[in-house]
């Protein structure tokens, strides 16, 4: 049972960049990724956080880059450095993400140019970048972290809600271009989670319950949850999904 399991859920052999990975769901994924075998690049602009997670996986084949993805050359040096330690990669998850929500008739001009360079622009130029070199190769794994402000409007979604729908639409014109030659592109979709981007939201705890009570298990998500999910669509038994929003939220969008 265990190599059958190791034949349809081990990394070994591949390698990852996970933008966004010394926090939240990006940690929870590049954590997971690793220890299933995946060679992982983490890929943040804090230093000391990449190093506290790389330190938090003993045994595991990790190196850190520090990058910003606030602008377009930023995130241009980004990718090309990701691509060093382990050379190009296998699987590319987005997790890197701005979360500004001021009332939607205050967004500013600035507000808006941040929220789609980050959340939007960043995952588009890493597809370009390294899908095209994927399928030449065969194979290849993007994965997406989306919101349910990509679906449906509440907690002021404002222009991040608006990012996160551009980001699943992206996701499909990616799986379209790149599917038949062996590079799948996936969405997962969480529900509200416990992670340091919506530490604003946490300090009302009424709203935290509020929300976690709309969920069908009861509870809102942690990082961990999105382990599983994350393995399975980077890996080399996911290759006929491909295109897809997958649901990680406790029921909440159902419930």
């Amino acid at each position: 049972m265990n190599d059958y399991l190791s034949e349809l859920f081990s990394l070994s052999g591949l390698t990852a960049v996970v933008t966004g990975g010394s926090s939240g769901i990006g940690r929870g994924i590049a954590t997971a990724l690793a220890r299933s075998g995946a060679s992982v690049v983490i890929l943040a602009r804090a230093a000391e956080r990449i190093d506290e997670t790389i330190a938090g996986l003993p045994g595991c084949e990790v190196a850190g880059v520090v990058g910003d993805l606030g602008t377009r050359d930023g995130i241009l040096a980004a990718a090309e450095a990701a691509a060093e330690p382990f050379g190009e990669p296998d699987i590319v998850v987005g997790s890197a993400g701005i979360n500004l929500r001021p009332p939607f008739d205050e967004i500013t001009m600035d507000d808006w140019d941040r929220t789609m360079t980050v959340n939007l622009e960043a995952p588009f130029l890493f597809g370009q970048r390294f899908g095209p070199g994927m399928a030449r190769r065969g194979f290849g794994r993007m994965i997406h972290i989306s919101s349910q402000q990509a679906h449906r409007a509440f907690v002021t979604s404002g222009a991040y809600g608006v990012s996160k729908g551009g980001l699943e639409s992206l996701m499909r014109s990616q799986a379209e271009a790149w599917s038949a030659r062996g590079v799948t592109s996936n969405t997962l979709v969480p529900g509200f989670v416990l992670t340091p981007l919506n530490a604003r939201l946490q300090e009302d705890p009424a709203r935290v319950q509020e929300l976690a009570a709309r969920t069908m298990v009861g509870r809102n998500g942690l990082p961990t949850d999105f382990a599983g999910a994350a393995v399975f669509l980077a890996g080399r038994s996911s290759g006929y999904v491909t295109g897809q929003s997958i649901f990680i939220d406790g029921g909440l969008s159902v419930h």
